[in-house]
């Protein structure tokens, strides 16, 4: 039997550490040797579903103290931000991936066999081996951060492609900030957030179309000094205009905006 990788990889503080975990859930793009054979050998050379280089544009979070987890395999494996009981998140009638998706969010098929669907045991397994770990790793360092310094800010980094027609029918706006309608984050930390993100000319959504998946609706615990965000924006920001590849000039705005935000969030959270 092949050894199961660890799913997910973390990056300790380069400097001095600070009660801020950032998550990167969807940049993997590895597949499990033992399922691997099963997959689409063209669609997965590649994954289009991928949130493509979050990890590098926010690579400057190490030397602010952050802590990073970041996802190894591909959401096409298994969707770390879905319900472990595959329930969905919005009830708006909108097309959502499930928990092991057998399709793109363009309906192409996953697995060379079309009809192919990973039954229960296939399932079980891959909640045991892919997903529980990363989130309890989250609990781990999330606990951890708690008890040095009495609270957290947990941010989970998401990306989109500007248009997906199987979600919505419209563009999506440049920035979408997430919170399960404020219930995972404090007020404070929420206002403070949408003000440092609405200083520069990005077009900025808060709830919609995206409210936050099951790891920001999970972690967040404000009652409990524990404040979970999601940040999802558009690829274009950062990527060439058909979001292949990184562009350090075109993320230069984003990234410069992301750091002042962080800064803001760190400066409250030491207040």
């Amino acid at each position: 039997m092949n050894e199961v990788k660890a799913p997910f990889e973390i990056y300790k503080p380069k400097n001095t550490r600070v009660p801020f975990l950032l998550s990167i859930p969807h940049c993997g793009t590895s597949f499990p040797n033992e399922i691997k054979d099963n997959y689409n050998p063209n669609l997965i050379s590649a994954p289009d579903d991928t949130d493509w280089h979050l990890e590098t544009l926010y690579d400057f979070a190490e030397e602010m103290g952050i802590t990073i987890i970041k996802a190894v395999y591909s959401r096409w494996v298994i969707d770390l931000n879905r319900t472990p009981e595959n329930q969905s998140l919005y009830n708006d009638g909108r097309i959502i991936t499930s928990l092991c998706p057998t399709t793109t969010f363009f309906g192409e098929n996953l697995y060379k066999k079309d009809t192919y669907q990973p039954d229960t045991e296939e399932i079980e397994r891959r909640l045991e081996n892919y997903y529980w770990p990363y989130h309890n790793k989250i609990d781990d360092l999330i606990s951890d951060l708690k008890n040095e310094f009495g609270q957290v800010l947990f941010w989970d980094a998401h990306s989109i492609r500007r248009n997906v027609q199987t979600i919505q029918k419209d563009d999506f706006p440049d920035l979408i900030l997430g919170n399960n309608d404020q219930k995972t984050a404090s007020k404070e930390m929420i206002d403070l957030c949408l003000k440092s993100l609405g200083s520069e000319n990005f077009e900025l959504k808060h709830n919609t179309p995206f409210k936050g998946g099951f790891i920001t609706r999970s972690k967040g615990k404000p009652e409990a000094n524990v404040h979970a965000l999601q940040l999802e924006m558009c690829k274009d920001l950062y990527m060439s205009h058909q979001e292949t590849s990184y562009d350090a000039k075109r993320a230069t705005q984003i990234k410069a905006l992301l750091k002042t935000t962080f800064q803001n969030l760190i400066k409250h959270l030491n207040e």
